[in-house]
Formats: structure tokens, C-alpha cells, sequence
């Protein structure tokens, strides 16, 4: 009888339901609700479930997360699982993966058409820099407001590369998450400040059909980008040198087995990898706390100014060209990549079911996902990180 009883304790014991606290509840209560919204709702599936999964596994097995460690007996114990993706995460190595897939999937040609886009990309990166003067005066030291007001660039990779360049790893969960929702929740976001900031009669002018693209200017794009960009700051190299890299082996036409294979399986393998070890940095203890309500609502106020000041730029452009430029096109200056593009044409098409932004607004997308890469590279030129 007292073995029976010795064994059922010791399974009760290993058991997680004595461990849990209510912040691990809660927790796992938000894990539930991000899984809601990927799979019932549609909001950036590939980004939500993994990450919301990695969230619920360490708040039900905080050792998954573990590092290694020696115990008093000299014995090495090996880290939890996700606590080895997490490295990847912090050396940079994941983000820039990431970055490779996405410039094989994506069409440089809308802003190669209109390289007047670049303007409006740089513009949406304006909520960036007044997100990390805001954080500064909420009481965060100069690293940590810059690696939390990138998260006004709506760009999840960029956001974990700075925050460990800068040696903001505590604060790499909840700055990843923020802006990971902030992407997934573009659609949710972006419209009513489309709609606040322009008038129905600017939402309905209709832009003249790009002209066709080169194959030569296709394949010098993202060679010239490189060197310009990383000439002037090296720093950047990991991230647009990635994204040129990507989009070469796409247009070059050249080495089609390492485009797709960079555009669907790695960039696959990589989310998986990156989604579900950044989940699990927000463990109750790590993630409920009052600096974790300052990052999410730092990244709003960054992710609401970037898209407002994108739109106000297009409205500018649509003064200085005679109305030619649709102004919801500069909200997709935040490098939300293709989500923002798509919203651009939602919002466009609700005023005008015959208006056909998408393209136009890819443009503004791309250059913004070049611009937030370089305030990223600005912040490390500033702060002396190579």
C-alpha cells in the first residue's frame, strides 16, 4: 500500500497542475486566444500558431526553455528544446533566414517602376524614432527604446536582430510579440487611420498602370541596393544583404532549385523555429510584468505614427503631382510584407470597388522593409555595435 501511495505522489508531483500559478494561467489564456485568432479568424496563421504554441509550452513546461547547466556533482545537464531554437534567435541567424525567404518571395518591381516609393517607405519609419524618444522618457535606457520602437516597422525579424545586437535579450519576448501581433493585426490596425487622415475623394483616385520592368534592372536592383546600403551602413549586411540575396536567386533565373527552396522550405523551417522559440520567452514570469505594458503599448503608438505619417506623405505626393498618387499607398510603408499592401487595396476598393492598388502599394511595402532594416542598422551605428 505505501508503494502504491509513494508512486501515485511522485506522478502528482511530476504532474504541471502544482506548479501552475495564476500568471501561467493567464498566460495560457493568451496562447488560446492568439491560436483563436490564426485559425479561426485567418490573422497571420503562420506566424500566430507557432508562436502561441511555444507561449502555451512554457508556461505548462517552463523547462523547455532551460539552459544548460553543471549540478553540484559535476554532472552537465543539457537546456530544454526550445532554449536551442532561442540561440539561433539570438545570434542573429533566424532573422536573417527569414529575410533571405522573404526577398525570394517578393517582387521587387513595383518600387523598381516607382522609385519615388522609397520616399514613402522612409516616411512610415518615422513612428520608429518617435517611439524611442517616447520610451526613452517612459524610463527605458537608449538600447532597449531602440529595440522596442522598431517594432513601429511591423517587422517581427528586424525586431529580434536589433534586441540582440543591442544585448536586449530580456526583453526579446515581449518586444517579438508585440510586434509579431502588431503584423498579424495589420488588417485591424491600419484602416480607421487610412480612413481618419484622408478624404473619400483621395481614397478613390486611381493610379496610371506601372511600367514594365527589365529583367537587367531586376537583377541589378538588388546588387546596387547592396552595395549602396551596406557601403554606407555595414551593419546592415545580415538583413538586406539576406533580402538582396533572396530576391537575386528569384530573378536571376539562374538557380531555381535555391529560390524555391529559400522561398518555401527553409523560410518554413525557419518560422517554425523562429515562431515557436520567441512564444517561448513569454513565460508568465518573464512576460506580466509592467515594462511588458510599456513595450506593447510603445510598439502601438510606433506602429499608428508610422502608418499615419506614410499616409500623410502620400497625401503630399498626391498635392505635388496633381492627384496621380493614391495616399493610402504610404500606409504600406511599414514593412508589414504583403499584409500592408493588401490593406492598402482593401481600404482603396471599399471607395471604389473598380480601384486596383495592390501593385502601387507594394512598392512603399518593399522600401519599408529596406527602411526598417536601416534604422536597425542606424541604432547599432550609433551605439557602436558591429
Amino acid at each position: 500500500m505505501d508503494y502504491i501511495t509513494n508512486t501515485m505522489g511522485n506522478l502528482l508531483q511530476q504532474t504541471a497542475f502544482l506548479n501552475l500559478t495564476i500568471g501561467n494561467l493567464a498566460m495560457i489564456g493568451v496562447a488560446c486566444f492568439f491560436l483563436f485568432l490564426a485559425i479561426k479568424k485567418g490573422f497571420e496563421p503562420l506566424l500566430l500558431v507557432p508562436i502561441a504554441f511555444g507561449m502555451l509550452l512554457v508556461n505548462i513546461y517552463p523547462e523547455i526553455m532551460a539552459k544548460p547547466y553543471t549540478d553540484a556533482m559535476g554532472i552537465e545537464h543539457a537546456g530544454g528544446l526550445l532554449h536551442y531554437f532561442f540561440i539561433l534567435d539570438e545570434w542573429s541567424i533566424l532573422p536573417s533566414l527569414i529575410f533571405m525567404g522573404v526577398g525570394a518571395m517578393t517582387d521587387f518591381g513595383p518600387l523598381i517602376a516607382n522609385p519615388k516609393s522609397f520616399l514613402l517607405g522612409a516616411a512610415a519609419q518615422f513612428g520608429i524614432y518617435t517611439a524611442y524618444f517616447i520610451a526613452i522618457f517612459m524610463g527605458f535606457n537608449d538600447k532597449a527604446a531602440a529595440a522596442i520602437s522598431i517594432i513601429g516597422g511591423a517587422d517581427g525579424p528586424t525586431s529580434i536582430f536589433l534586441a540582440g545586437k543591442l544585448g536586449q535579450t530580456g526583453l526579446m519576448g515581449p518586444i517579438a510579440v508585440a510586434a509579431y501581433s502588431y503584423m498579424a493585426l495589420v488588417p485591424i490596425i491600419q484602416p480607421p487611420i487610412m480612413k481618419l487622415f484622408t478624404t473619400e475623394e483621395e481614397r478613390k483616385i486611381k493610379m496610371e498602370q506601372l511600367r514594365p520592368v527589365s529583367k537587367l534592372e531586376r537583377i541589378l536592383f538588388p546588387i546596387i541596393v547592396t552595395i549602396v546600403v551596406c557601403l554606407i551602413l555595414p551593419t546592415t549586411a545580415p538583413l538586406v544583404g539576406m533580402l538582396m540575396l533572396g530576391n537575386l536567386f528569384k530573378e536571376s533565373g539562374v538557380v531555381g532549385q535555391l529560390a524555391e527552396t529559400a522561398s518555401n522550405a527553409m523560410m518554413y523551417i525557419v518560422v517554425i523555429l523562429l515562431g515557436t522559440s520567441v512564444g517561448a520567452t513569454t513565460s508568465a514570469e518573464a512576460f506580466l510584468n509592467l515594462d511588458t505594458i510599456k513595450i506593447v503599448l510603445l510598439g502601438l503608438i510606433a506602429f499608428a505614427v508610422g502608418t499615419a505619417a506614410g499616409v500623410l506623405f502620400g497625401k503630399l505626393m498626391c498635392k505635388a503631382t496633381g492627384g496621380k498618387v493614391n495616399p493610402l499607398i504610404g500606409s504600406a510603408g511599414v514593412s508589414a510584407v504583403p499584409m500592408a499592401a493588401r490593406v492598402s487595396q482593401k481600404v482603396g476598393a471599399e471607395a471604389d470597388p473598380t480601384n486596383f492598388l495592390l501593385m502601387h502599394a507594394m512598392g512603399p511595402n518593399v522600401a519599408g522593409v529596406i527602411g526598417t532594416a536601416v534604422a536597425a542598422g542606424t541604432f547599432m551605428a550609433i551605439f557602436g555595435v558591429k
